[in-house]
């Protein structure tokens, strides 16, 4: 499922090419694409045909395209792209794709439309009202995700005390959406082993110095991530241009199961985890007492 990274490549993608136009029509041609949009899929393209798209958003894995202008302004388009959900930008006459759910149309003559392809339909795409006053228009479903690691208005200080609360294990901590979100299970691995932790160390041990080494490596992963357009596995994540991401090179522990850890040679180890698999150095990251 594409994390932080990988949603914030196709944000960037959406900014470029989508903000600021206005849409002429929508087709729906799967209605489980917008299965979330409780008033269905007819009344999802009337109420979008004629808005104006505004900036997108994205909080931890989620999308959000505020309504900048028209009928529905002070709603947004939310979008969740599941395991196999892409935005792409296409010729106008360019051939449907073979898992199109829906288009978009724009009024103006860049002769390009955004569509949304999903194969396994996961994804969806809904309209909602959005906090009131809130500057990014977030979307009211979404009030309740906690800020990215990447967010400028990231606390580092109240994570640290929600985690000395929480009274869990660091892996589970960092993919509790409601302490931070877009930390998915490839990039808490990757993080995690640059941190030296053990993906069952629990967190009300951690110190103050030692959450702030985690966060600083969390960053650094999705940095790098970002810089190669994000993790890709296979062709169902790309960004809206149709081009995959090649951070999948650099990954230290996620996936290598058997291969030598790059700092000190031991082969790195798959564990089942919470219908996951964590990847981990046994002598880089020692499993506490209990875990052992």
């Amino acid at each position: 499922m594409p994390e932080l990274p990988e949603v914030e490549v196709v944000r960037r993608g959406l900014a470029a090419w989508a903000a600021g136009r206005t849409v002429a029509d929508v087709t729906v041609l799967h209605p489980r694409a917008v299965r979330r949009h409780p008033q269905g899929a007819v009344d999802f393209g009337v109420r979008l045909k004629g808005a104006v798209l505004g900036e997108p958003h994205r909080r931890g894995k989620y999308l959000w395209v505020p309504v900048a202008a028209g009928a529905e302004e002070g709603t947004a388009m939310v979008a969740h792209l599941g395991m196999s959900g892409q935005f792409l930008i296409r010729p106008q006459d360019a051939a449907a794709e073979a898992h199109l759910r829906v288009r978009f149309a724009f009024e103006d003559d860049r002769g390009t439309d955004l569509r949304f392809v999903d194969q396994r339909t996961f994804g969806g795409l809904s309209l909602h009202e959005t906090v009131p006053g809130d500057p990014e228009g977030l979307p009211l479903p979404l009030a309740h995700i906690a800020r990215d690691p990447i967010d400028p208005l990231f606390d580092d200080d109240a994570f640290h005390a929600a985690l000395r609360r929480k009274r869990t294990t660091i892996k589970r901590a960092l993919l509790d959406q409601s302490l931070i979100s877009g930390v998915g299970n490839i990039y808490a691995d990757e993080a995690l082993w640059r941190s030296r932790l053990h993906y069952e160390r629990p967190t009300a041990g951690l110190t103050r110095p030692r959450t702030a080494e985690l966060l600083g490596h969390i960053r650094e992963v999705m940095g790098d991530a970002l810089a190669a357009g994000g993790t890709s596995f296979d062709s169902m994540y790309v960004n809206v241009n149709g081009e995959s991401g090649w951070f999948d090179r650099s990954l230290d522990a996620y996936g290598r199961e058997g291969k030598p850890c790059r700092r000190c040679g031991t082969p790195i180890r798959r564990r089942p985890w919470m219908n996951r698999s964590s990847h981990y150095c046994p002598r880089c990251q020692p499993a506490p007492r209990a875990a052992s």
